[in-house]
């Protein structure tokens, strides 16, 4: 967990989008582990292979996402009765997803840049300026799609 748990967490996360669902993919990771407990040829060998069980896990999870069909920002605004802003959420649906990724962990998950600096692997410094431009992007989004103009 110390030595890997962070890449698994973060690999886990740049395919589902999701940090409960990456959380959870990197505790059955370590489970898989534990369960077949392989012998490992070296430290790069134990990386490549629990790298690959994420990867395996997350594809499996985005399928079960689907299968589901269900969408985890319009649930939670109606179960909140912000209705009035799903729109919101669907223009967000259409950034790129190094934008949708910060957007996400700054207002849904509530991290700080700081924090989510550390759970993505870069610089504060970085991470603020993709909140700017992400921000930028969807205003634009949602003046073409919405035409809100100067109202957002």
């Amino acid at each position: 967990m110390d030595r890997h748990g962070n890449r698994i967490l973060r690999l886990a996360y740049s395919y589902v989008h999701n940090m409960q669902d990456a959380e959870e993919i990197l505790q059955d990771t370590l489970i898989k582990l534990l369960d077949s407990a392989p012998v490992f040829e070296s430290e790069e060998h134990e990386k490549a292979w629990l790298i690959r069980v994420a990867a395996n896990l997350s594809k499996n999870r985005i399928e079960y996402n689907k299968l589901r069909d269900t969408d985890e920002l319009n649930d939670e605004l109606v179960a909140e009765q912000r209705d009035d802003l799903t729109f919101v959420w669907e223009a967000v649906k259409e950034l790129p997803d190094n934008y949708r990724e910060v957007i996400h962990l700054f207002y849904e998950e509530g991290y700080q840049t700081d924090e989510i600096a550390e759970i993505l692997g870069e610089t504060g410094a970085n991470i603020r300026t993709r909140l700017k431009r992400a921000r930028a992007k969807l205003k634009e989004i949602l003046k073409e799609e919405y035409d809100f103009g100067e109202q957002v």
